[in-house]
């Protein structure tokens, strides 16, 4: 099969998938995964993972993947191969991840615009980086190099952050359109983290969203935000999504359209039918900006 040939294939695979993930998703997390397997609610109609947790692991981890897949698609978020590293990743690690991806079927596969490590100390946590054009270069060249070792399109997620930025770096918004660029990639637009960062630093969340090209963006996360007594706002994922965070959601499906959308909630887990009832809400939502409506 010539390269041309293997291109088109390759094309047209993702957008049967990217059809197949549609509407409004839920992440599977340990925590809520034996309740929601059980009762397999209608309204999510897809599932994100951590690849972590998943890649060179059985027992549990992997049977709660195996039951989600009877019903529902599945789309991969990764949480350690950030973009901002400096250094090359583990190829051993890649290696896996291509091989999970692949029997998986994802459409895509995502990580986040950020550092998580620097030399030896791994942060668990997602650190930004300054908008400069050293920092576009090495993002674009990390995310060359795990869609070459993957084999499939890679979309980075914008992230939150809580230092000022230097006086001579790029808006943030055009930073992150000039990685999406000069990588050729895909983006996961995180309504969440743009609204937090434009409430810590007098920014207008939609002119962000006004800057991001449409033919760019694959998903969109929502989360609800910590508000602290002095004003700052945390992501946390640990809260009820607000109403200016589905205002802006609205905002940006109306600008984008019917990208799928992913509720995380990663801590304070409530009761299934409290997230059951926030993804009624985001369906609301996406009916109402995209005309497109549930499967019944």
């Amino acid at each position: 099969m010539s390269e041309a040939a293997a291109a088109f294939v390759v094309a047209v695979f993702c957008l049967q998938m990217t059809q197949r993930v549609h509407g409004i998703g839920l992440g599977l997390r340990y925590d809520l995964a034996t309740e929601l397997l059980e009762r397999r609610p209608k309204n999510v109609s897809w599932v994100e993972v951590h690849p972590e947790n998943y890649v060179d692991r059985g027992g549990r981890y992997a049977e709660i993947l195996d039951l989600a897949r009877e019903d529902w698609p599945v789309v991969t978020h990764g949480l350690t191969t950030c973009f901002g590293a400096l250094r090359p990743f583990d190829e051993g690690y890649l290696t896996a991840l291509r091989g999970f991806l692949k029997d998986l079927e994802v459409p895509w596969h995502s990580e986040h615009l950020c550092i998580g490590a620097a030399g030896a100390h791994f942060f668990h946590d997602l650190l930004p980086l300054p908008f400069t054009d050293e920092a576009v270069a090495t993002s674009a060249q990390r995310i060359s190099e795990v869609r070459d070792a993957i084999d499939m399109p890679i979309a980075l997620e914008n992230v939150s952050y809580y230092a000022p930025q230097g006086p001579n770096g790029l808006e943030e918004a055009d930073f992150v359109v000039e990685v999406l660029e000069r990588a050729d990639a895909k983006l996961l637009l995180d309504v969440n983290n743009i609204y937090v960062n434009a409430r810590n630093f007098g920014f207008d969340p939609k002119a962000y969203i006004d800057k991001i090209p449409a033919d760019r963006v694959v998903q969109i996360h929502v989360a609800g935000h910590l508000v602290r007594d002095d004003g700052l706002r945390i992501d946390t994922h640990g809260e009820p999504v607000p109403d200016d965070v589905y205002q802006l959601l609205e905002y940006a499906l109306r600008k984008l359209g019917p990208v799928p959308v992913l509720l995380e909630r990663d801590s304070n887990i409530p009761a299934l039918d409290e997230l059951l009832a926030e993804i009624d809400e985001l369906w609301a939502i996406y009916e109402r900006a995209t005309g497109e409506e549930r499967a019944s």
